[in-house]
């Protein structure tokens, strides 16, 4: 029975994703409902001494980094840099090649450090004038975006400002660069076999006689394009580049300037000082630190353009921060209220029993990720609970913090992608498509990524390589 009640919560959440109805409305309730069914008198209690203080943790640490993502994101695109770095790749790999086009365009900008959730209007428009013009299905465009934004530059690429990348930081005193050999194993692996599937659907799909797309599928069509960059594209590339060189550099910088394993902060109004420890914060603090000065590329070289647009600009980037945040933030806080349940603790300890450390990781990553539909929630939610388990387990086995920290995050982007994942529910609505539409593709490259941390699992035991 508890884990049904569990199950039940998780099943109502999917369906309520799948209708188009608001996570941010429906997670607390749901959570709510599945206390109310284990213990009426806590419901009170666990909204505000669980739920909510669970999602306001989890927007008091990485709220920033959705808003400096999705601002810089903006500036990307109102400063031209976006449009011509798209038509840039289009130029040299050729407009019949548009869905590893649309991949490589929209993974330099997310491993630049867009968000997930500007990256897909960004493209969009760009995506959708290729498959017109190649007759290509448009249902596989939002598989296409999500293979280049929410799979390897999301959590395998080394140094990726990705938060899913970012959060294991934190728990296990690491950097974003870790275990970067293991990191474009799994990422060649995923880019390969993502392709190869496309490609094959692509195929059946057109040799079934379907074309860019049937009447119904012909909704939030974006304006044609027309005329070329105003930008050189070496110069809309230049932010990208700065973005992940100042990221690896201050993470470096970081811990020698702070002078110790704790910062102390002492201000005469203050009436009793407040310690941070430099391990969890310093990749937090690079990341934040490397997208100021992604930002302050842009307004050197475009600030024209950026200064007519800025105020509107921005408003839509706090606007688009925001929504991210608090959608990531209250799967967060459901997925806190489930793994407070029984259900959850007897799904923990079958967990617990997998021997094998990075197997029991991945295992639980993963599965946290699907309940929550969040990667970043699942991930936050399974370090907090298990990180030390991991660690000591990995320990004991000789197994570096560096490997579990990539294969925690690389399993948070497996399940994650579930029907009521913010990421899925925004690209289908960007997109013009449903679930019954186009889902399908997505949780193709779901399991295809989920498979591929297993991989990367036996290829650390077979050859020990990091």
């Amino acid at each position: 029975m508890p884990i049904a009640i569990a199950a039940l919560s998780l099943i109502l959440l999917m369906i309520a994703a799948y209708r188009g109805m608001s996570v941010i409305v429906m997670a607390p309730l749901l959570a709510m409902l599945a206390v109310l069914l284990t213990d009426p008198a806590a419901v009170p209690a666990a909204f505000s001494g669980l739920f909510m203080q669970k999602a306001a943790s989890f927007l008091k640490l990485y709220f920033p980094v959705f808003l400096l993502g999705a601002l810089f994101g903006k500036l990307v695109e109102i400063s031209g840099f976006s449009r011509a770095i798209v038509t840039a790749v289009i130029g040299f790999i050729g407009a019949g090649r548009a869905i590893p086009a649309i991949m490589i365009v929209t993974a330099l900008l997310t491993y630049g450090g867009v968000s997930v959730f500007v990256a897909v209007f960004a493209v969009y428009p760009f995506a959708a004038e290729m498959f017109r013009r190649a007759d290509i299905p448009k249902r596989l465009i939002p598989a296409t975006i999500g293979l280049g934004a929410l799979t390897f530059t999301m959590d395998a690429l080394p140094g990726t400002p990705q938060i899913q990348n970012i959060i294991p930081a934190s728990f296990f005193g690491t950097t974003a660069w870790a275990a970067p050999i293991l990191g474009l194993i799994g990422s060649a692996c995923i880019v390969a076999t993502g392709l190869a599937y496309l490609g094959w659907r692509r195929r059946s799909l057109m040799a079934a006689g379907e074309g860019y797309g049937a009447p119904e599928q012909l909704v939030n069509e974006p304006d044609q394009q027309e005329g070329g960059a105003s930008v050189h594209p070496m110069i809309a590339l230049l932010p990208l580049l700065v973005v992940g060189v100042g990221n690896l550099l201050l993470t470096m910088a970081i811990p020698r300037w702070a002078g110790g394993d704790a910062v102390t902060l002492a201000l005469p109004g203050m009436a009793d000082p407040v310690s941070v420890q430099v391990a969890q914060m310093a990749a937090l603090w690079a990341v934040e630190g490397a997208l100021l000065l992604g930002i302050g590329t842009i307004l050197l070289f475009a600030f024209a353009p950026v200064a007519r647009r800025f105020a509107e600009g921005s408003k839509a980037a706090v606007g688009g921060a925001l929504l991210a945040g608090m959608n990531t933030a209250v799967e967060y806080g459901f997925g806190a209220v489930i793994a407070a349940l029984p259900g959850f603790l007897m799904v923990k300890e079958a967990l617990r029993a997998i021997p094998n450390p990075l197997v029991n990781e991945a295992i639980t990553v993963t599965s946290l990720a699907g309940i929550t539909g969040s990667a970043s929630g699942g991930l936050s939610i399974a370090l907090a609970a298990m990180a030390d388990q991991f660690a000591a387990a990995g320990d004991a086995a000789g197994i570096p913090r560096e490997v579990l920290h990539r294969i925690a995050s690389m399993a948070s982007g497996g399940m994650d992608s579930l029907p009521h994942n913010g990421a899925v529910i925004t690209l289908l609505a960007v997109t013009g498509l449903t679930h019954r539409q186009a889902y399908k593709d997505i949780f193709a490259l779901t399991l295809i990524k989920t498979m591929t941390v297993f991989v990367v699992i036996a290829v650390y035991y077979l050859t020990g390589l990091v």
